[in-house]
């Protein structure tokens, strides 16, 4: 058993360590050109959705000044532009371009052989889950320590159907939360959101249609419903899924949306709908490990300002 004063001393040797042979004491990483600030810059353009400055900056622990840098030499590369945001006139929305995107596609493949040739040299016995797992937490605890933000055990919360007092507003707020620090949505979201939550939550006495949370016990911190209603006879709309940021990318996602399916298939719908946007990566994965398909994209301002937003399709058969 270690004392307090060896753990910590072993956690820093072990982080000197990880941060020396992934190649960040290098002037370039991943088999780039690039720094490390850029290429993690690039990543995160590229694997979420349409994002600002003031974000990015956020997610890479930069300074303003530093990320103004970072992004003026991606953008004079070609890497990424830059357009207005419609909801606010000072942020501008970064993109991927194809350059980019090639770029982009070279660091994952160098990043993704790396991981896995250290897989293969792990002691017999070892367990990836753990070591994922425990480099997980330490990351998002140090994270939360660095933005005063709660980590919450996900070993605390429980995934509840149904109404619960404050549901529309606290599913409403990690919406806002999430979408206008990343996309730059404003108002026109907020108010379609809300109106469209209201009119579902009338909705929750149907037995076709349902409500998840995820809880600590006292604050909600995920949702998703079932509309077995607004689309018609036979056909669910899997609506309003969202994790609060402090748990995301630690598998309640997928649990909720576990659930949600479960229901529509005990349920025999024949169909079910979901619409979201392009540029929103995992999100995507997940669904499509749901047996969701992408069935049509096309350009609209419906949320405020112009996006590819994207239907997506499961049948029991998939």
């Amino acid at each position: 058993m270690h004392t307090a004063n060896e753990m910590v001393s072993n956690i820093r040797e072990a982080s000197r360590l990880l941060v020396r042979e992934l190649g960040f004491m290098s002037p370039t990483l991943a088999g780039t050109e690039l720094p490390a600030s850029a290429v993690h810059a690039i990543i995160e353009i590229s694997h979420s959705t349409p994002t600002t400055a003031s974000s990015l900056s956020k997610t890479l622990n930069l300074d303003r000044s530093n990320i103004s840098r970072v992004l003026a030499k991606l953008v004079e590369a070609g890497a990424v532009i830059e357009t207005p945001n419609a909801s606010d006139g000072r942020q501008k929305i970064l993109s991927i371009t194809d350059e980019g995107k090639e770029i982009s596609g070279r660091i994952d493949k160098f990043a993704n052989e790396q991981v896995m040739k250290a897989l293969k040299n792990l002691p017999a016995g070892s367990a990836p889950e753990q070591i994922l797992g425990g480099i997980r937490a330490y990351a998002t605890a140090l994270r939360a320590q660095r933005l005063g933000e709660e980590v919450k055990p996900v070993e605390g919360m429980a995934i509840i159907s149904g109404y619960r007092p404050g549901l529309l507003g606290r599913c409403l707020e990690m919406h806002m939360q999430y979408y206008s620090r990343a996309v730059g949505f404003g108002g026109a979201f907020e108010a379609q959101l809300a109106t469209g939550l209201g009119e579902l939550l009338n909705r929750l006495d149907s037995p076709r249609s349902e409500a998840w949370v995820v809880t600590d016990g006292t604050k909600i911190c995920g949702t998703v419903f079932i509309d077995g209603e607004g689309l018609g006879e036979g056909k669910a709309h899997l609506r309003a899924f969202i994790v609060d940021d402090t748990l995301r990318g630690r598998g309640l996602g997928r649990k909720l949306i576990g659930k949600a399916i479960s229901f529509v298939d005990d349920h025999a719908f024949t169909e079910t709908h979901l619409y979201t946007f392009r540029g929103l990566d995992a999100a995507r994965r997940l669904y499509e490990s749901c047996g969701f398909a992408l069935a049509e994209e096309a350009l609209s301002n419906k949320w405020g300002k112009e996006m590819m937003i994207q239907h997506f399709v499961r049948t029991p058969s998939r």
